[in-house]
Formats: structure tokens, C-alpha cells, sequence
């Protein structure tokens, strides 16, 4: 929906100034006769409001947690009235849903592009330990964001099938350099050497990652 069409009034926690709070005195000609003062301030021509809201969401959950994020939390970051969240989306779960899933599509795109510029030939054990040492752990938001979405994924059943659909795309990614059933299990040893680098008092040195993910290889690789 474009930001031309009339929005409905805020919800109830609506800000003092905003355009549903104005008394209903305002716009009356006062006692000497001046002119109406307008009770609504103009629309503002905003086109793309739902996108811009969907992208803000992400950024407010990656600065808050789930727990953090409300209707108010994103309309004030995308700078968009309160009742703009209503009006384009039937809740904050669909809304949340949104903006994870265009997340993870960013996410595997550019997981799936750094596989598949990898060499067919290649060592693959020093390629998934690049991805596990640079791209992941080096990237602290994108941490925050995968994790917060596994968290939400454990209530949320919408969640859970973003969270499949970004577990679908990195196996898929996986096997353009190995065989199916490798795929899935370097896939689930990815996910959890990153969480015990990133949460770990003595993390993993790059080494020993090496040496994991290349004993899941085998002699092959």
C-alpha cells in the first residue's frame, strides 16, 4: 500500500502532538475572527513507508532484542506515525516475520555467492573455516540477528520457517562442494562452532576449527 491513502488513528499509546491527539477545538475560528487553524498536519507523500518500516525493524531488533521491539520502538526509528504500524501490517508478529525473512534472504545470498566463488577444486575445509572465522564471527550483528531469531523461532512457528528456510538455502549453498549428507552435517557443525566462538571464555583458535570441520570432511576433501 503506498503512504497516500488516509491511515487510521494511532493506537492507544499514540505520542502527545501526533496528529490523532489534536483537540477537537483546534481548526475553530477563535474569538477576534482569525482564520482556522488546521487541525491535522499535511500528509506527507511517502511511497515507500512499508518498505522503509520492514527494513527498520531488523536494525531495531539488532539494537534491542525481540523483547525491545514494539510498534513504537520501530515508528519512531523509521520516522512514521504510530498508527502507520496498523495500517500496514496486521500485527508486530507479521511485521517481525517480514523483516526476518528479508534478512535471511540477504543472509543466504551472499552465503550462497561466497560458495559458489569458491573453487569446485578447492580445499573445503579451509573455505567453511573462512566462513566460520571471517564472515560470521568478524560480523557481531549479524550474530545478534541470527540469534535473537533462533530465539524467537523457539514460539513463533512463522519464525521457525524462516529459520528453515535460511538452514534449506545454506545446505543447498554447501552441496555445490560436497556431497548431500556432508552438507547437512557441516551445516548444523557451522551453526554451533559459531555460537561456542562467539559465547566461549577460550574460544576455538582457527586451527582447531580447521581441524573439525576437516575431520567432518574426511580423507575426500
Amino acid at each position: 500500500m503506498s503512504g497516500e491513502a488516509a491511515e487510521p488513528a494511532a493506537p492507544q499509546d499514540a505520542r502527545a502532538g501526533s496528529p490523532e491527539a489534536t483537540s477537537p477545538k483546534e481548526g475553530r475560528k477563535g474569538a477576534e475572527g482569525e482564520k482556522a487553524v488546521p487541525a491535522r498536519r499535511p500528509r506527507r507523500h511517502d511511497p515507500n513507508r512499508r518498505d522503509r518500516i520492514i527494513d527498520v525493524t531488523i536494525e531495531v531488533i539488532a539494537e534491542h532484542g525481540l523483547a525491545g521491539t514494539g510498534h513504537r520502538s520501530v515508528a519512531e526509528a523509521a520516522d512514521v506515525p504510530l498508527g502507520s504500524m496498523t495500517y500496514h501490517f496486521a500485527s508486530l508478529d507479521e511485521l517481525v516475520e517480514l523483516a526476518f525473512s528479508r534478512y535471511v534472504s540477504v543472509l543466504a545470498d551472499r552465503f550462497d555467492a561466497r560458495l559458489a566463488a569458491a573453487p569446485e577444486d578447492g580445499d573445503l575445509a579451509a573455505i567453511v573455516t573462512d566462513v566460520i572465522m571471517v564472515d560470521f564471527l568478524q560480523a557481531r550483528r549479524d550474530l545478534v540477528l541470527a540469534y535473537e531469531l533462533y530465539l524467537g523461532a523457539t514460539r513463533d512457528p512463522a519464525l521457525r520457517e524462516v529459520t528453515r528456510t535460511w538452514m534449506s538455502r545454506s545446505r543447498r549453498a554447501l552441496e555445490r562442494l560436497t556431497d548431500p549428507a556432508t552438507a547437512q552435517v557441516l551445516d548444523a557443525l557451522l551453526e554451533g562452532l559459531v555460537l561456542h566462538n562467539f559465547l566461549a571464555r577460550d574460544p576455538m583458535t582457527r586451527e582447531e576449527v580447521h581441524q573439525a570441520v576437516a575431520r567432518v570432511i574426511g580423507p575426500a576433501r
